[in-house]
């Protein structure tokens, strides 16, 4: 009887870590929408892996004086309608399966919102919350350098990502420029504004976000001002999301973090609580809010749910408890395929994340466009050209939804494989 329950578990826990990993969950709806497609046999076998894979292991001279090696990837998924574009993120629990995935996602995402980039993604496996910033310094120079042929304006773009910000991208920048010998402010975006980097970019893709709830009121006719909302992560897309939210009127109720979550039925005060942050390095002891748990939050009664942190949020273990009308992703991957069936058959209305939080690269986009013509925009402009691109690029998900019976997330997934698809096809196999 033993071994039975033994067994058991390890076939649960078996299916649990395959549903949790990001390349199986990427591969399934990929599959699912180039069979709805019929896609070319040979164009699936062309998609359905990278191009090229980067794994990289290299020195650096710690504070100390010791001497560590760290590992580095950089997966180019597609370069067909463009330079491979995609962030740097460092944890410790970066994996060349996520990357991979991240960097096909980051495909998908160019081609839903018609921007001439394929799909890259980059990552150091490092905890840089125990690093010094010289530190961190060092191993971005040195990452940058192991990547020297892989890097370019022409070729692949990096950009901020999990734990990499602006500062990061400089120190990316300068490194390729010392090696050109010319100043590059096109290799990264994500730059310092006075380096290059664009008005707009920083809110961009909370920006983006807030667009697409937008969008899904006006669609499913409801109201900014009868709509509660909880967000989980309260990082820069988050906290960006938030703002804008309260600013349109929506009512913004939770904010779940790592540390814990914070709950007030009538709004919190975000602005409040961003400054409240920036003082304590948290959100936890906020006066405007009572304190909540991160993970009952996810399913709280509200109108809108923005999960904006991390992969793998909701579940088959908690996507039936989820009571929200509509879901917005402001992660990549917060959302499980198994999860995905079961949010459908309860009628939540997901604005997926190649979608939702496709305002970032919208933005990283016009810092490159406005980098090579050495001309830069207010940022109002920024955000005008934003606004229109998100709109249009969600109701063409919406009718390519309605037009072929299918939900949101594999309407993206056919409309962007659609348009890989066909350049590849007018490009041609070079033999």
């Amino acid at each position: 009887m033993a071994v039975s329950i033994d067994l058991e578990q390890a076939a649960a826990e078996a299916a649990l870590d395959k549903e949790m990993n990001p390349w199986e969950a990427q591969a399934a709806r990929f599959e699912f929408a180039a069979k709805k497609l019929d896609l070319d046999a040979g164009i699936w076998k062309v998609l359905s892996q990278p191009n090229r894979e980067i794994i990289v292991h290299f020195p650096v001279m710690m504070d100390d004086g010791r001497i560590e090696v760290f590992t580095g990837y950089r997966v180019q998924h597609s370069m067909a309608r463009g330079p491979a574009k995609g962030g740097i993120r460092y944890a410790p629990d970066v994996s060349l399966d996520e990357v991979r995935a991240l960097a096909s996602w980051m495909t998908w995402k160019c081609a839903v919102v018609n921007i001439p980039f394929g799909g890259a993604k980059g990552g150091v496996i490092c905890d840089p919350k125990k690093m010094s910033q010289g530190e961190l310094e060092r191993l971005t120079r040195r990452y940058t350098a192991e990547m020297i042929d892989v890097f370019g304006p022409e070729k692949d773009v990096p950009a901020p990502d999990v734990n990499t910000n602006e500062q990061t991208m400089a120190w990316i920048m300068d490194t390729y420029s010392m090696h050109m010998r010319q100043t590059v402010t096109s290799v990264v975006t994500g730059k310092p504004i006075n380096i290059g980097g664009s008005r707009g970019r920083t809110a961009a893709t909370g920006r983006g976000v807030s667009v697409a709830c937008d969008q899904a009121l006006q669609y499913l006719g409801m109201k900014p001002a009868d709509c509660r909302v909880v967000v989980q992560g309260f990082g820069n897309v988050g906290s960006n999301a938030a703002l804008l939210l309260r600013e349109k009127g929506y009512k913004v109720i939770g904010i779940a973090e790592w540390d814990g979550g914070l709950y007030n039925a009538d709004g919190i005060n975000i602005p409040m609580l961003v400054e409240h942050r920036k003082k304590t390095g948290s959100i936890r002891n906020f006066s405007g809010a009572s304190e909540a748990n991160s993970e009952e939050l996810l399913t709280a009664e509200c109108e809108i749910l923005i999960p904006a942190a991390h992969e793998n949020v909701i579940t088959s273990r908690n996507a039936g408890a989820v009571k929200a009308r509509i879901l917005v992703e402001g992660a990549n991957g917060p959302t499980t395929p198994a999860a995905d069936s079961i949010l459908e058959q309860n009628g939540v209305f997901v604005v997926p994340d190649i979608l939702a939080n496709a305002g970032g690269v919208t933005a990283s986009y016009f810092e490159w466009v406005q980098d090579r013509m050495g001309y830069f925009w207010t940022e109002d402009e920024v955000n005008d050209r934003l606004d229109r691109l998100m709109i249009q690029s969600f109701q063409d998900v919406v009718r390519y939804a309605e037009s072929h019976g299918v939900n949101n997330r594999i309407a993206a997934y056919m409309l962007a494989i659609d348009r890989v698809a066909y350049t590849t096809k007018q490009r041609g196999i070079y033999a």
